[in-house]
């Protein structure tokens, strides 16, 4: 009997610390999460796209693993990750497959995210999913490069938030209306305290039949269109706007385009009277500094502005006290084809971005990297080489608690 009690008690101790062990093993969800990203990706050995999830930490031994990935097919290409308002459903565009699509996920008892079901957007007939926007009353919208179809076509998408249904589609042809058109839209922004829209004129999908270098300003309660800017020093500039910011909150009522062609920025001011924007102007000449192909605009809760540049391969980040001045504080280093960011902190604190590093696997500009760089010191603390380790593109990231900016477009 006393054996038989003895052995009970051994094994009573053995099971506490197996399970005190795996306690401390598994680490908390709200933390481990902190530092998890969703990544789109296309696949380069000809199998299907879709979406990882990573660590990103570099602190952490899971750095660069995948713990998770959902397929969408082949030749869908998943292009960007966007979250809802408030931040309860994920959402991706994609250039190929059904456009866009809703991601339905959870998180599983190891505190990582699973998407369960994917379900494809009817997009009324719109082509190559580009920039979404959410907006307070109810909608997103989203941008259409390929608009229907045509050769210098474009369209925007306006969605209902609560059930994916497409309410308008806006598109105005070059054609008819030289002054006030939307074609080859990319980048996406909203001043909804001024009910103003504004999209850019980019490039057609196929890269080859045509060039803008236009942004154009939308009544987003009329859906019609008020103007059509050019960015570019004239006609026959073909400056390839790709993202435009409008600044709102606590920030003067400025709005940015950066070009894919040149790498500038430019910037115009608001006009409340006659409650449109003045011409742009560029504030920032890409080649001045070695730098091209502009890519993107963030925010990060520090409330600076960090902008990628593709070639080769830098973050200039930007004061924004000093408006009109772009004043620039500091650069950051990246691969070729920096691209998208996300912000969060390290496990022991440090504050850092993860650089998304590729854009459409083009020559020069498709590391296929992912960096994590410490923002204050400029420190690269960890690169994920994702083309060499996986055989897999990244194309997008974002995190997998919600948007990991302040401020995008």
């Amino acid at each position: 009997m006393k054996n038989a009690l003895l052995l009970i008690k051994i094994l009573f101790c053995c099971c506490s610390l197996l399970l005190l062990h795996a306690c401390k093993k598994i680490e908390n969800p709200a933390d481990k999460q902190k530092t998890l990203f969703f990544i789109d990706y296309r696949h380069l050995a000809g199998g299907n796209d879709g979406i990882a999830v990573m660590e990103l930490d570099p602190e952490s031994p899971d750095f660069g693993k995948i713990l998770h990935k959902t397929e969408l097919g082949k030749g869908v290409l998943p292009h960007h990750l966007y979250f809802n308002r408030d931040d309860k459903k994920l959402y991706t565009t994609a250039l190929g497959g059904s456009y866009l699509y809703e991601l339905k996920m959870e998180w599983n008892h190891e505190g990582y995210p699973v998407i369960y079901q994917v379900n494809p957007i009817n997009t009324g007939g719109n082509t190559v999913g580009e920039d979404i926007f959410f907006t307070r009353n109810g909608q997103y919208w989203v941008t259409f490069m390929g608009g229907k179809g045509g050769l210098r076509d474009g369209s925007v998408g306006v969605f209902n938030a609560q059930n994916n249904q497409l309410i308008k589609t806006i598109s105005s042809s070059i054609d008819v209306n030289p002054d006030k058109f939307i074609m080859y839209p990319h980048g996406i922004s909203i001043y909804e305290d001024k009910g103003l829209a504004m999209v850019t004129s980019t490039i057609h999908p196929d890269l080859t039949s045509g060039v803008g270098n236009t942004c154009t300003l939308i009544d987003m309660h009329t859906f019609n269109i008020i103007k059509t800017y050019r960015v570019a020093d004239s006609a026959n500039d073909l400056s390839s706007p790709v993202e435009v910011l409008l600044l709102r909150n606590e920030y003067p009522p400025y709005a940015l385009a950066n070009t894919m062609i040149g790498g500038d920025i430019w910037m115009a001011s608001f006009n409340a009277e006659a409650r449109q924007y003045s011409e742009f102007k560029r504030v920032l000449k890409g080649a001045s500094k070695g730098l091209g192909w502009a890519l993107e605009f963030y925010i990060a809760d520090d409330k600076l502005m960090y902008v990628s540049f593709g070639q080769p391969g830098k973050i200039l980040v930007f004061d924004l006290n000093y408006l009109p001045e772009l004043r620039q504080v500091r650069t950051l280093p990246a691969d070729k084809g920096a691209h998208h960011m996300a912000f969060f902190k390290t496990k022991s604190g440090r504050s850092v971005v993860a650089v998304q590093n590729n854009l459409l696997n083009l020559p020069n500009l498709n590391a296929g990297t992912i960096d994590v760089v410490d923002i204050n010191t400029g420190e690269k603390l960890g690169t994920v080489d994702m083309r060499n380790k996986y055989q897999l593109l990244p194309e997008s990231i974002e995190g997998t608690l919600g948007k990991a900016h302040y401020m995008h477009h």
